[in-house]
């Protein structure tokens, strides 16, 4: 409403000044005033058509190219300063001076926007903060955000800063969101809805991050490049992105790592009681789960399914997976270990 308001007030305002100006140049006559209304008018439509087109132009892009024109400019006047040292005729001089005044700002427009992703001078990516407050920046991947824990693990504020989500991880997010399978539409539309909790949710400083990377294909490759240049960290459980990202020097936050890394320490020899749920794949073996969801696989456990028995820690073993306990029973016989739950 703001921006309709100020391109009406930009309208009547051209049309005064061209309705003053056809005025002055017609010898104050009635019909050169209105054409020079008109005119202003007109002119004033066709910058606000140009002003809408304009509307997916990046700042990025805009400001690496007024660098580059300025810092072309800068360029042209320096080699033009010294061509002044060289007798010639004042025709040729400024001839050469347009010309090289056209060519290096042109060069150095290109240039800028080739560069702009490593580009940190210019006041877009300056960062103005407090030396005694640190305002880390965390950005959320697809996975992180379809699985559900970043919103419980942030209400803990063991991990604080602001949540940034790039606009093409939104529009992964939508397009499994409308899938055809019925799992993944599921799991997309549960993935905008945490979002939509964390962006509502006054705890949380939440922002969506316009840049995107046309010349860049993969999603994952895309968001170690905006973390690159925010200087911010990747929140996600997908093990390749983490190890991408690693590679390239940006810090990553791996919900699964830090799951495992909560998991209680269980030591050979310890004691605990657990509820044998299901048979497993071994002859009278049974298995049992952790609260964290950890499996214990016990021996001649089969015939107590259902049942509340202590076991002994035999071993751990830790895989790429997660973790695995392997036990006994306490009572080797079996007999009077169990209670009925």
């Amino acid at each position: 409403m703001t921006i309709t308001f100020l391109r009406l007030f930009f309208i009547f305002l051209s049309c005064i000044v061209g309705y003053y100006i056809g005025s002055l140049l017609s010898g104050f006559s009635v019909k050169g005033s209105y054409m020079g209304a008109s005119l202003g008018g007109f002119i004033s439509l066709m910058i606000i058509l140009l002003e809408l087109g304009m509307k997916r132009l990046s700042i990025r892009n805009l400001s690496a190219a007024v660098f580059g024109l300025i810092f072309g400019f800068f360029m042209a006047w320096i080699v033009t300063s010294v061509l002044r040292l060289i007798p010639m005729s004042l025709e040729l001089f400024s001839s050469l001076q347009i010309i090289l005044i056209l060519i290096f700002c042109y060069l150095g427009m290109v240039i800028a926007i080739r560069g702009k992703d490593e580009f940190n001078l210019i006041i877009p990516y300056i960062k103005f903060v407090r030396q005694d407050k640190k305002d880390d920046v965390i950005l959320l991947d697809t996975s992180v955000i379809i699985d559900g824990r970043v919103a419980d693990m942030l209400h803990t504020k063991f991990i604080e800063g602001r949540l940034v989500i790039p606009r093409f991880i939104l529009r992964e997010l939508q397009q499994i969101a409308d899938s055809q399978d019925a799992l993944k539409r599921n799991r997309g539309r549960r993935g905008l809805d945490i979002l939509n909790k964390l962006q509502k949710s006054p705890e949380f400083d939440v922002h969506i991050q316009e840049d995107d990377f046309p010349d860049v294909r993969e999603v994952d490759a895309k968001l170690v490049k905006i973390a690159k240049l925010l200087g911010g960290k990747v929140l996600t459980n997908d093990f390749n992105l983490n190890k991408v990202a690693e590679l390239q020097g940006v810090t990553v936050l791996n919900i699964n790592e830090l799951a495992n890394a909560l998991r209680p320490v269980v030591l050979p020899g310890e004691v605990m009681d657990v509820r044998i749920s299901k048979e497993g794949k071994e002859h009278n073996q049974g298995i049992a789960y952790l609260d964290d969801g950890t499996m214990i696989v016990i021996d001649n456990s089969r015939h107590l399914i259902s049942q509340s028995v202590n076991v002994v820690v035999t071993s751990v073993l830790q895989t790429s997976a997660g973790r695995m306990i392997f036990a006994k029973l306490e009572d080797p016989g079996g007999h009077g270990g169990g209670k009925q739950r």
